[in-house]
């Protein structure tokens, strides 16, 4: 509980919704434990790849890797996908083997035991489409970092951790809203601690 809103905990909003809403908002906090789409070794990389994007650098975490896991493991597929792509299940086992095999060409160490610095360095050349090499030349580089990014900050921000983080109240099912209009808080919301503008911070902080 630090950041802009260290007081609010959505959570605290549960009473207000339907059994149904609160059920699923609940099971979120309740990630499971073993994984059935990722391989033990892939779980390490998309962990890393994971905590690499959402700088997520000490615990607790949302749980990205498990919810991501659980999604396919599922069959859970978003209903489209890019004509000269994979379907995007494929594609996470070939840029999680990708980003391996990047690392231990350059850096003798698969990508999660890299410094901080490389692997953020790899990231940054996975998203501008520059990886090349092994399986990177078998796929668009690009579009594989654009499917890996939607399915990692679609978990992430359904997590009731990443809404305490960003002030975000919550399903407003059956409560619904009662003020409309910029700068206008409603009762429930708290204020940010902070009065940085969130942009500019966190490019200073780079």
């Amino acid at each position: 509980m630090v950041g802009r809103y260290p007081d609010f905990d959505v959570m605290q909003s549960a009473d207000t919704w339907d059994d149904a809403t609160r059920a699923v908002v609940e099971q979120r906090l309740r990630s499971p434990t073993d994984l059935r789409f990722f391989d033990a070794a892939e779980a390490v990389t998309a962990a890393a790849f994971s905590d690499t994007v959402t700088a997520q650098d000490r615990e607790p975490r949302v749980p990205v890797v498990a919810m991501i896991d659980k999604k396919y493991a599922e069959s859970r597929h978003d209903g489209y996908r890019y004509d000269d792509m994979p379907d995007d299940a494929t594609t996470w086992h070939l840029a999680l083997r990708g980003l391996d095999e990047v690392a231990r060409r350059r850096y003798g160490s698969d990508f999660a035991g890299c410094p901080n610095e490389v692997r953020n360095a790899i990231v940054e050349q996975f998203a501008g489409g520059s990886l090349q090499g092994g399986v990177w030349d078998t796929f668009n580089c690009k579009r594989a970092f654009s499917v890996l990014m939607r399915g990692v900050l679609a978990e992430f921000y359904s997590h009731p951790w990443a809404w305490n983080e960003i002030g975000f109240g919550g399903p407003a099912y059956p409560r619904g809203y009662m003020r409309l209009g910029e700068g206008l808080r409603e009762p429930h919301e708290k204020p940010e601690a902070l009065q940085r503008d969130p942009v500019r911070d966190t490019e200073t902080a780079r």
